[in-house]
């Protein structure tokens, strides 16, 4: 019998392989097993041998050429060209697909109580159970489906995160190191206290910021302290003094350090310099003396002198002799005197000589030393002109300051009385929109329609207590008439508590209360529209003229009166007309007969 070739089915059909065998409900038979992947069909293919295969299991096992069937082998009822598996020798078997469609399925995820059909299991539930087991994709830890989006925000290592002052991007375990270099990250400044300092204007800041500590410009002489910008020159002026004598030992430091590389210092020097001054006026008397006697007679000491020579060696030139013994003076030269030998004067020569070197040299050094006096005497002189410029300066800054600080102040009292100001002007207008609203949703025909929005959130409110009751806008009778409200407790007032939805009537004062005629007694209709238009609730009362609630308004408005069994809760539960896109509708009509 000849066969329609079917068509091949769609991508969406053949992307999955069959059902696991743990969701069947009842009893698993043979016939609803794939022959390939062993589990329940999904969307069945029978091929030419009678054998029913997944369609995606049919078309993975035919993708690379024809296959002979598995199946058909394992039976021993193997025969070609029957039993071989190609494209275009299955169909889909709908019967069979209907069948197992419509088995009974539970889900397999623990803790999951859901229960249906396969055809249910696969278009509502597959894939989407909120106890299903899946791998994070960023740190593969495994979670449940319902707990995704808190793993993902609040747990998961590696999440990425918003930085809340940049809006960067940046893995949650780096967020120390992002604070860290964040250029908007707030700052506190530790002088003025300021918050909220970004990171990146927090340099800036400190540059102008009058609280901040810096250390006093004289730290590199030795002052230590840390003062605050604002009250740098005060402490400049206050500690003068300590500056300059810190100043000056810092110089007298360096003039030592500077000594201190010479052999001796200049007091020193300078006593040295008169006692070589002194030997040398003595040794230039005496050379002298010697001189005038070796011209003289030759005396008696002669042949002493002659005999000398053959004897010990006298003093060499290298070695100094000792001075001279005074003569008396009344011993004259040709009868005491006897005259030194030659070499004696050699040495004389030779000392005076060195000592009129050394002499040289000590004027030299001291020359040196008077010049870096010198030098140091212009230096302090530089430095007084400049301490002294720098105390005109500071003064006229000192009166420069002052005179900021006054336009400062009047600036600052100037914004006080502007920000009042503009406080006064923004309540003015939040009071306008007000009034603007209410004339908006005001009608003066004694009709009024009020839509009650967001009426779920609103309702828990009422129940939870944090608003049991709603006022509505005013409307009037007329444009000279009564002023009216509604007032609506969408959990029930008094009898109705929570049983009820209470709706209440309210005088109001009004401009022309003293035109209108006291106590209230026109009927009142009051009404939860069906916005089906079919079946609205409707309440209608006439005024009691001996209650309080109707007479004339001594305060903003008198005591409500109504229905507080207006409509049941029940009604307003499940599915209903009285409630479409969220939101109720009340019509309130009061009768104007006699007005």
């Amino acid at each position: 019998m000849a066969t329609q070739e079917p068509s091949p089915p769609s991508s969406m059909e053949s992307n999955k392989p069959g059902f696991p065998k743990k969701i069947l409900g009842n009893k698993l038979e043979d016939k609803h097993l794939c022959n390939c992947c062993h589990n329940i069909l999904r969307r069945p293919f029978q091929a030419q041998c009678g054998h029913r295969f997944c369609s995606y299991c049919f078309n993975r096992t035919v993708s690379n050429g024809p296959q002979k069937c598995n199946a058909c082998i394992k039976e021993d009822i193997f025969e070609e060209p029957t039993s071989v598996l190609k494209q275009g020798c299955a169909f889909p078997d709908n019967a069979v697909r209907r069948e197992v469609e419509s088995l009974s399925a539970v889900c397999i995820n623990e803790d999951c109580t859901w229960t249906g059909t396969i055809k249910e299991y696969e278009l509502n539930h597959e894939g989407k159970c909120e106890f299903m087991i899946i791998p994070c994709p960023s740190c593969k830890e495994r979670i449940r489906f319902n707990e995704q989006e808190r793993h993902n925000e609040r747990e998961c290592p590696e999440r990425t995160l918003n930085c809340k002052y940049c809006k960067e991007p940046f893995h949650f375990k780096n967020i120390k190191a992002h604070d860290e270099i964040c250029p908007k990250y707030p700052m506190i400044c530790e002088g003025c206290a300021k918050k909220k300092i970004p990171r990146e204007k927090y340099v800036d800041h400190i540059k102008l910021c009058s609280k901040f500590r810096t250390p006093c410009r004289f730290h590199v002489v030795g002052c230590d302290m840390s003062v605050e910008k604002e009250k740098i020159h005060d402490h400049e002026r206050a500690y003068a003094y300590e500056h300059l004598n810190l100043l000056l030992h810092y110089i007298m430091g360096m003039k030592v350090s500077m000594e201190g590389l010479q052999p001796q210092g200049l007091e020193m020097a300078g006593h040295k310099l008169l006692e070589l001054q002194q030997s040398l006026r003595e040794l230039e008397a005496r050379v002298s003396q010697l001189s005038t006697t070796s011209s003289g007679p030759p005396v008696q000491g002669a042949a002493a002198s002659s005999s000398s020579s053959t004897g010990p060696p006298g003093p060499t030139a290298s070695t100094p002799l000792p001075p001279p013994p005074t003569l008396p003076p009344t011993l004259t030269v040709s009868t005491s005197f006897t005259p030194l030998p030659s070499s004696v004067g050699a040495a004389l020569e030779l000392q005076l000589h060195s000592e009129k070197t050394k002499v040289a040299e000590l004027g030299r050094r001291c020359t040196e030393l008077e010049v870096k006096a010198g030098t140091f005497e212009n230096v302090v002189c530089v430095l007084n002109r400049e301490v002294e410029r720098f105390a005109t300066t500071m003064e006229a800054s000192n009166r420069q300051h002052k005179l900021d600080q006054d336009k400062i102040e009047a600036l600052s009292n100037k914004v006080r009385q502007l920000e009042r100001t503009v406080g006064l002007k923004d309540l003015t207008v939040v009071e306008m929109e007000g009034r603007l609203r209410e004339m908006s949703a005001t009608t003066f025909d004694g009709v009024f329609i009020w839509r009650i929005s967001d009426f779920a959130k609103k309702r828990q409110d009422a129940i939870a207590g944090r608003a049991p009751a709603m006022f509505s806008p005013a409307f009037y009778t007329s444009k000279y008439g009564y002023k009216m409200c509604l007032r609506i407790y969408l959990n029930g007032d008094g009898t109705g508590r929570g049983s009820h939805l209470s709706l209440f009537f309210v005088v109001m004062r009004g401009l022309s209360d003293a035109l209108l005629k006291w106590p209230f007694n026109q009927k009142v209709t009051l009404m939860l529209l069906d916005q089906s238009n079919r079946e609205h609730i409707i309440d209608a009362f006439r005024p009691d003229v001996t209650s309080s609630s109707f007479q004339r308004p001594v305060s903003e408005m008198n005591i409500a009166s109504g229905c507080p069994l207006f409509c049941p809760l029940s009604k307003l539960d499940g599915k209903n007309s009285y409630i479409r896109d969220d939101t109720i509708f009340i019509k309130a009509i009061v009768d104007l007969t006699g007005l």
